[in-house]
């Protein structure tokens, strides 16, 4: 099988993550909650003001724990976008809640926050907001539909490091946050995650959660002569091996942003033409967000055409692939809705492309990516 010259994404390493594993295997400490995971906490909370950061090993896990935490049951309403990684969805149906979904909009893969409200009943009790590509859902609005129908919500910022709704940090502004460090993110440590509390009411009860249930981090802070089994929960934290190898990123963290913005605005420059010629979409941000490129997307006229230009692209060993599939026609979904039809959703899912977009990709690859790609786009 030919080798992938270009993949779609490369692992970025900054130099000390093996100095900093080596570090905490050293201490004699590598289960959760040591040194690296107090600092990578703390590096959150002081740089963008969270009140309590508590690491996980995915995303996942802390959208589990989001869910336990707004104290999800069989028969509560959870809505959410359709368009989105099925831990979005699969967190809340594990506690019993039902899946409304909520189209996209008609700019961005974005939940429209103007259909939300429609959506709501008296089961309703979360909201998850999905940052697609690290772009802002429009929090103003969403915040106060939840704050007069008394309806938490979670954003699901797992791609949205660095990134904001007008002056406010996404994973900050609502209830609860959850971030990933999968290895397809901006900063990664191979897997891993972060719930954001917001929210004082639930600090002492997720710490509780975190540590399987148990009041153990309160006994090691010595507020306590002895932990014991208070609440239900699970193993949600990581390994120090893990929280050190994401310490590592984060000192370079703004290193990182530079050279993704360097790539993404390089597309955005030259792709622009073409693709306003040929009708194909581009990222949409709007007046109140921030970009983190953490996504470069295309939205093709339709199915076929983004198979080719996948197909076309493959042939120059490029790797561009596309992404969700709208949760809404899942076969674990079908036949547990409304049948509603989200047409902007069913769009993205046919439609969207995602680009190569990694630290190590050289100016002089991805203009190699560009001349391929007009080419083809040329030629559709």
């Amino acid at each position: 099988m030919e080798r992938i010259k270009i993949p779609f994404n490369k692992p970025h390493l900054t130099g000390k993550e093996t100095d900093y594993i080596l570090d905490a295997v050293s201490s004699g400490k590598i289960s959760g909650n040591g040194s690296h995971t107090k600092k990578c906490q703390q590096f959150f909370e002081e740089k963008y003001h969270f009140k309590k950061c508590l690491l996980t090993t995915s995303c996942t896990d802390a959208l589990e724990m989001a869910a336990i935490l707004t104290d999800i049951e069989q028969g509560d309403e959870v809505i959410l976008p359709s368009f989105t990684f099925a831990s979005s969805a699969t967190a809340f149906v594990l506690r019993g809640a039902k899946l409304v979904f909520a189209d996209s909009g008609d700019e961005s893969p974005n939940m429209d926050a103007q259909r939300i409200e429609s959506l709501i009943t008296p089961k309703t009790k979360v909201i998850v907001v999905v940052h697609y590509a690290g772009i802002a859902c429009d929090m103003g609005v969403i915040m106060n539909i939840a704050e007069r129908h008394s309806i938490f919500v979670v954003e699901d910022a797992a791609q949205s490091i660095d990134s904001y709704y007008q002056d406010k940090p996404l994973g900050g502004i609502g209830h609860l946050g959850a971030f990933s460090f999968h290895e397809t993110k901006n900063v990664i440590s191979g897997e891993g995650g972060m719930l954001v509390i917001n929210d004082e009411r639930f600090i002492n009860r997720a710490e509780v959660i975190w540590e399987k249930g148990t009041n153990r981090s309160a006994f090691f802070r010595g507020e306590i002569d002895k932990y014991d089994w208070v609440d239900i929960g699970s193993s949600f934290l990581p390994s120090e091996v893990i929280a050190a190898f994401l310490y590592a990123q984060l000192e370079n963290l703004e290193d990182i942003q530079n050279r993704r913005m360097q790539i993404w605005n390089l597309y955005q420059a030259k792709l622009s033409p073409v693709c306003l010629e040929k009708n194909i979409g581009l990222p949409h941000i709007p007046s109140y967000a921030s970009n983190n490129a953490h996504i470069f997307y295309l939205i093709m006229p339709n199915q076929a055409s983004r198979e080719r230009l996948i197909d076309g692209l493959g042939k120059h060993n490029i790797l561009a692939v596309f992404h969700y599939q709208s949760l809404h026609k899942s076969d674990f979904y079908i036949g547990k809705g409304d049948d509603r039809v989200l047409a902007n959703s069913d769009r993205y899912t046919n439609c969207l492309v995602r680009l190569p977009v990694y630290y190590s990709l050289s100016e002089s690859e991805q203009n190699f990516v560009i001349e391929k790609l007009i080419g083809i786009i040329k030629g559709l």
